[in-house]
């Protein structure tokens, strides 16, 4: 059952690396659609809404991709009650582990997977974050190009 469990585990994985990269070019095409506004007053507005958007925006991708995890355990019969399948996967896709709730030993390798997951895409998601702030700052003339 360990196959089973690596291979659903590892298309629940590309799953949401798809949905996720998807997420975050489909607000890159977003911001580059909003005109920049240059030096003055409303230059920190439209930084600071651009700026909320986009972490909203990948906050909204983590939510969808919590869902889908928590639909899998509902599928698999790991749980009857999809707020405690939520609960669960929340806290394993954060990587948070409390341990209060566990999936049964047939399924218990896809926790570790989806732990897996969530890391790394809250690492590209910090990555992608730390981007856009760097393109608001420079876009808004808030600080220069690095190195200049």
């Amino acid at each position: 059952m360990l196959g089973g469990q690596l291979l659903l585990g590892t298309a629940m994985i590309a799953i949401t690396v798809v949905l996720h990269i998807g997420g975050i070019l489909g607000t890159v095409a977003w911001l580059r659609r909003h005109p920049k506004v240059r030096a003055g007053r409303h230059c920190y507005v439209w930084a600071i809404r651009m700026f909320v958007a986009s972490v909203l925006g990948v906050f909204v991708l983590h939510t969808v991709e919590i869902w889908l995890w928590a639909g899998l355990y509902m599928m698999l019969g790991e749980f009857d009650d999809i707020g405690r399948a939520l609960y669960f996967s929340t806290v394993t896709f954060t990587t948070l582990g409390y341990g209060d709730i566990t999936l049964g030993p047939r399924w218990q390798v896809l926790s570790g997977l989806e732990a897996a997951n969530g890391i790394i895409l809250f690492g590209v998601s910090t990555a992608f974050i730390f981007a856009v702030l760097k393109y608001l700052f420079e876009a808004a003339g808030i600080v220069g190009r690095i190195g200049e």
